[in-house]
């Protein structure tokens, strides 16, 4: 989505300065390109591998907020242990 809004940033901004008519050819060419089924198998390779990145790093987060076997919660950086932020 990000690569579409930048392209589409772009072409709006070269087309202002040189008319309707070099937009019409930039968006072309944009579509052309984004249309091209090598492109898209890429894009689609870069999700997959950007899904595998984010579900690792909520695998990581978990392991990191679980609570451990001795059954102490883990706190909030600048909290004391067994505080509930009450009285303040």
């Amino acid at each position: 989505m990000l690569p579409f809004l930048l392209g589409m940033g772009v072409g709006y901004v070269l087309g202002t300065r040189a008319g309707r008519e070099r937009y019409e050819q930039l968006s072309q060419a944009y579509r052309r390109v984004a249309d091209n089924p090598q492109v898209q198998a890429a894009a689609g390779v870069a999700r997959a591998k950007a899904g595998e990145a984010v579900q690792a790093g909520v695998a990581v987060a978990k392991d990191k907020v679980a609570p451990t076997s001795s059954g102490h919660q883990p706190t909030a950086p600048g909290r004391a242990a067994g505080t509930n932020g009450a009285g303040r």
